[in-house]
Formats: structure tokens, C-alpha cells, sequence
């Protein structure tokens, strides 16, 4: 894993600076600067509401600040044409909270979806050797032919993550991964979110509100706070503290 202590020295594959989003009178986000290295996973902590799943949006083009900068692999996003666009959504894999798995579909299909799509000249070895490969992965061979229904909450999350890594991103963006799952498995997606940093050299931002999913996976922890990120850094760094905006978020994992 990224030693927490060297990010100063990787490449930032996105940089927000004095970001602002307001939807009529409702300020979302309030000038937040926050940057993604090379290489780390990096969780976004927050209350709900606070505008976690705004900046994804944001960082994706699906929508558009009112002022500042977002750049990721150091193109300004707004700016993009919607060619240029698509190529960056590309590079950016999303793990959605309900895994976004077509019902209809075998695992196979699900994951040979994207392929086809965005890779339209594979053959069917091709094809057959990116599906094993991934399921592999995530160690879900032997669902290869199954359904959707037919597999657990963990292993809808597993072969979500493994459809987004079939186009093999250089981003991640983690929306909640451990929400509703028992304590084994979230460790089981704890680990396969490390693994993936490894396997994959990926560059993550994870959403959630688990700060044992935060603790195990997270070279660095970034507070959203009344619109900013007002506390990053390790997790210590961010949790060694009596500020009652941050406390309750510790207790309540942790105490309660």
C-alpha cells in the first residue's frame, strides 16, 4: 500500500481548487480544494448532504461547478469537449452503492458490456480472457454464468467493482462500498479495494461512512465540513481532535 507519508512526492491525477456549487439557495460546496495523487486511495468523509456525491458528479463532468477549478489527468474538466469528455469518463472507473448490474444479464454478459461498447473490434478470446481475468480478480470465477439474483450483496459488489476494472481506469471513485453488508464481507471489500490499488495502480477517492472501511483502505482521510475540506491527513491526524463537527463521526462507529 502507499506509504501515507509520500503523497507530497506522486504526480496529482486531480486537483480541485475553490470549487462552488449551490443548487438555488442551498450552498453545497463552499470553495473546496482537495487533490487525488498518483497511486492513492484517498476517502471522503462527510455528513449527508454535505456534497460528497456532488464533487463525483463534478469530478465526472455529469455536472458542472459554479466557480473554481477541477482537473483530472491535468485537463481542465469543464472545458473538455464532449469527445474529449467521454475519453476521460475512460479513465475513471465508478462503483456505484447498488452496483448497477443489469438484472437481465449473466456475469458474463454484465462485465462483457462495457467491452463491446467501448472496444467494439475484441474477438471472442479476447473477450473471454478480459471476463476470466477480472473475475479472477476479484475471486469470483465461478459466478462467470450466473444471475444477478442469484449472488449475495458482497458478490454483487465484487462483480460491480470487476466491471468497472474491465476497462482497466487509472481512477476509481468508490460510492459507499461497504453500505449494507455484514462485517465479514465489508473486511472482504476492504481488502479487495487494497488489492485493486496494488494489482491495478489505481488512484481512488472512496465515499463512506465507515471508519473502519476509512482506517483499513485510506492513505489519507479528507473531512468535507460546512462546504470544504477542512481536515485531511492520516486518520489519526484527522480524528485527534475535540471539534464537534468531527467527534460524533468516530463515537458512532467506534463507542456506540
Amino acid at each position: 500500500m502507499l506509504q501515507k507519508s509520500k503523497t507530497e512526492t506522486l504526480d496529482k491525477v486531480i486537483t480541485i481548487k475553490d470549487v462552488q456549487k449551490s443548487f438555488g439557495d442551498y450552498h453545497v460546496l463552499r470553495g473546496a480544494d482537495l487533490d487525488l495523487y498518483k497511486g492513492e486511495n484517498l476517502v471522503v468523509l462527510g455528513r449527508s448532504g454535505t456534497g460528497k456525491s456532488v464533487l463525483i458528479k463534478i469530478i465526472s463532468g455529469l455536472l458542472t461547478q459554479d466557480s473554481g477549478s477541477v482537473k483530472v489527468l491535468g485537463k481542465e474538466v469543464n472545458s473538455l469537449t464532449a469527445k474529449e469528455l467521454l475519453q476521460i469518463r475512460l479513465s475513471i472507473g465508478f462503483s456505484f452503492q447498488n452496483s448497477a448490474l443489469y438484472d437481465s444479464m449473466t456475469v458474463r454478459k454484465n462485465l462483457e458490456f462495457p467491452l463491446v461498447r467501448n472496444k467494439k473490434k475484441l474477438t471472442k478470446a479476447e473477450l473471454d480472457h478480459e471476463v476470466e481475468s477480472v473475475l479472477d480478480a476479484v475471486g469470483l470465477s465461478q459466478t462467470i454464468n450466473q444471475m444477478p439474483s442469484e449472488l449475495s450483496g458482497g458478490q454483487r459488489k465484487r462483480i460491480g467493482i470487476a466491471r468497472t476494472l474491465i476497462l482497466q481506469p487509472e481512477i476509481m471513485l468508490y460510492d459507499e462500498p461497504t453500505a449494507g453488508l455484514d462485517p465479514i464481507t465489508c473486511i472482504e471489500i476492504n481488502n479487495l479495494i487494497n488489492d485493486v490499488q496494488e494489482r491495478y495502480k489505481t488512484s481512488s477517492i472512496i465515499i463512506t461512512h465507515d471508519l473502519t472501511c476509512a482506517k483499513a483502505v485510506g492513505n489519507r482521510i479528507a473531512m468535507l465540513l460546512d462546504g470544504q475540506f477542512q481536515r485531511v491527513g492520516t486518520f489519526e491526524e484527522v480524528f485527534e481532535t475535540t471539534d464537534e463537527r468531527v467527534t460524533p463521526f468516530f463515537d458512532y462507529n467506534f463507542i456506540q
